[in-house]
Formats: C-alpha cells, sequence, structure tokens
C-alpha cells in the first residue's frame, strides 16, 4: 500500500522553492526574449518556449509536472514562460492580446471568452477528461485546533465569524467557493431562494475582506485575517505541509472543481503546446499532479491516491446546476447574476 508520506514527497521538497518563485512569475509577461521560440540554446539544440498563462494556485503543480515533460521526447528544448494571476483576470489578458500557448484557468467561461474571441477552438473541450486534467472539491480552512468549531457551512454564519474568500468578479476560486453552499443549502438548485439566502447572509455579515484571487486570499489567510478560508482542497494541503497552523475541514457537502486548460490554436508554439497538453493526462503527470495535492482525473491514477483523497457524503457538480453557461448568467454576471447583485449591494 502506498504511504501518504512518500506520495507527497516531491511535493514537500519544492512548496518553499514555489512559494518564493511565485510572486516573481504571477505579474510576469508572457514573452521571454532570452528564450523566444525558435532559438538556439546554449548546446546548439533547437529550443521553443511555451508561454503558459494561469491562475494563481496550480504553479506548485507546473513546478513537479513542466521538468518531467522536458525530460521527454516531445519536451526537449522546450522551455516555458509562466504567469500567474486570478483566473479572470489572465484570461482578459489573453483575450486582449497577451501572447499565450497554453492556459490553465480556474472556470470554464474564461476559456469561452477565448473560443469567443477566436483564440481557442470551439472543440477544446472535446476529449476524454473534457479538457479537465486535474481537479480538487471546496473545503474550509480553519486556525489549528479548529477554535470555532466549524465543520459545517451553517458553522461559518455563527455570530463574530469572519470569512476570507475572493472576489468573485477576479478570481475563479471565488465561484467555486460560494457555489459549495448554494447547491448545499438549495438541494442542487432546486431550491433557489435557499441557496441565495444562505450566500447573503455569508456575504454581508461574515465576508469582509475579498482578495482577488484563491492565493491572494491564502496569504490573507496566513496574515492572520479571518477565522476560516474558504479554499480549494490543494490549496489547503499545500499550505499544511508547508507547516502553516492551519488545518482543513471538508463540509459533508461540496463542490467539485474542474479547471480547465486549452492550447491557442492561432499560436507560433501550438504543436508543442499540444504536445505539452497531451502529457498532462500520462499517468506520470497524473501521479505529479496528485503529488502536489491536485485530484487526478485518470481512473487508474486516482484508485491509487484515493486514501489521501476522501470522498464527501455528497458532491455536487457545475452540470447539476444546468452548466456553466447557466449558472454564469443566472448567478455571476455583472450587474445581473444573483450572487453579483448580492456582492454590489454588500459592497455598497
Amino acid at each position: 500500500m502506498r504511504r501518504p508520506s512518500t506520495a507527497f514527497a516531491a511535493f514537500a521538497a519544492l512548496a518553499v522553492t514555489a512559494t518564493l518563485g511565485l510572486t516573481a512569475c504571477a505579474g510576469g509577461g508572457a514573452s521571454d526574449s532570452s528564450a523566444a521560440a525558435g532559438t538556439a540554446g546554449a548546446d546548439g539544440a533547437a529550443t521553443s518556449t511555451i508561454n503558459l498563462y494561469a491562475y494563481a494556485v496550480p504553479k506548485v503543480g507546473f513546478d513537479l509536472v513542466i521538468p518531467a515533460f522536458q525530460k521527454t521526447k516531445a519536451g526537449q528544448g522546450v522551455q516555458f514562460q509562466q504567469s500567474y494571476g486570478a483566473s479572470g483576470d489572465q484570461s482578459r489578458k489573453v483575450a486582449a492580446g497577451a501572447e499565450a500557448d497554453f492556459v490553465n484557468f480556474s472556470v470554464e467561461p474564461d476559456v469561452t471568452r477565448l473560443v469567443d474571441a477566436g483564440l481557442v477552438d470551439a472543440s477544446w473541450n472535446a476529449g476524454e477528461h473534457q479538457g479537465i486534467p486535474f481537479g480538487s472539491v471546496v473545503t474550509i480552512v480553519v486556525r489549528k485546533g479548529n477554535p470555532e468549531g466549524i465543520k459545517d457551512w451553517d458553522d461559518l454564519l455563527k455570530p463574530g465569524v469572519e470569512v476570507v474568500t475572493p472576489n468573485p468578479f477576479s478570481s475563479g476560486s471565488a465561484k467555486w467557493n460560494l457555489l459549495a453552499p448554494y447547491a448545499a443549502k438549495s438541494n442542487g438548485g432546486v431550491d433557489k431562494a435557499a441557496g441565495l439566502a444562505y450566500v447573503t447572509a455569508l456575504v454581508k455579515d461574515h465576508v469582509k475582506v475579498q482578495p482577488k484571487s484563491g492565493r491572494e486570499a491564502t496569504e490573507t489567510f496566513l496574515q492572520g485575517s479571518g477565522d476560516a478560508l474558504l479554499s480549494y482542497e490543494n490549496e489547503a494541503l499545500f499550505i499544511e505541509r508547508e507547516g502553516d497552523p492551519v488545518q482543513h475541514v471538508t463540509p459533508p457537502q461540496t463542490f467539485k472543481i474542474e479547471n480547465p486548460v486549452a492550447v491557442l490554436g492561432k499560436s507560433p508554439n501550438a504543436a508543442k503546446a499540444k504536445a505539452f497538453n497531451d502529457f498532462l493526462y500520462t499517468p506520470e503527470a497524473q501521479r505529479l499532479w496528485a503529488q502536489a495535492g491536485f485530484r487526478p482525473v485518470d481512473a487508474t491514477v486516482a484508485q491509487e491516491f484515493a486514501q489521501d483523497f476522501p470522498q464527501p457524503q455528497k458532491l455536487w457538480t457545475i452540470d447539476d446546476l444546468g452548466g456553466w453557461k447557466t449558472v454564469n448568467d443566472s448567478l455571476f454576471k455583472k450587474d445581473v447574476g444573483s450572487i453579483a447583485v448580492i456582492y454590489d449591494k454588500a459592497t455598497r
């Protein structure tokens, strides 16, 4: 039987490096003059560069997966220029013209924006795993020892409890965070009023700060703000294994997180970007994602890591709520979506 400590050995070794490297990459541009596509490396070998734009959290996974890809035949001579930030912001940058070859966003609508802009082919999610190489679940991070006794969604509404979660207008993780209690309280959207009543109470009375991204929300919480942090399970595992005085609680009912990737079809590095995309679904890469705290989509690999990723009593999905187009338009569309309106009123 594989031991959890062994499974996460590579992850633990890179944790500090990943944290230090995030700030430098988060604001970086998508091109690097020292590693331009089609140039020659120091040993004379041909090189190419994949410009990667991603949401803030998966850097710890790419720190494992990218070197493994570079050791394959398809990855020889391939360099990466990486940019990380809030998912919505990253998507808008690429749509506005930032040079990107490969993207990994928190939510599907951020890829759809690039499809609408003619940058990503409409069939990007036609494969076996629908463009999702890894996933997670929504969880609650609390202070060590769980002094507020937070075990389920209702506990976040206790008097005086302050919750940290990003702003849904910039962050994809914020949308996942809110969909989890919404789905639980509305019974998968059947009782929308109950779901929205919960979100209203949470946002109005308990969410005091709204960082731009999931990673910024984590940093805000670690700096002392709030009693609870809504976050990805993988992010919770990341900070726990760094030794921060926190722990995570996964409610009995929570939400399945699916983080899409796509290749920009008209980029000059599309062939290499597609090879990298294909590599993400191989057993080798799937194990690396699992070691970094992300739930693998390969069924065989997922079984290997089953003890590390316990299943909630009920795991709601975006399909349960009608799919991303329905959810985005009805809940998050600025000025008209129900949750968007709740946030507007709360910030006003």
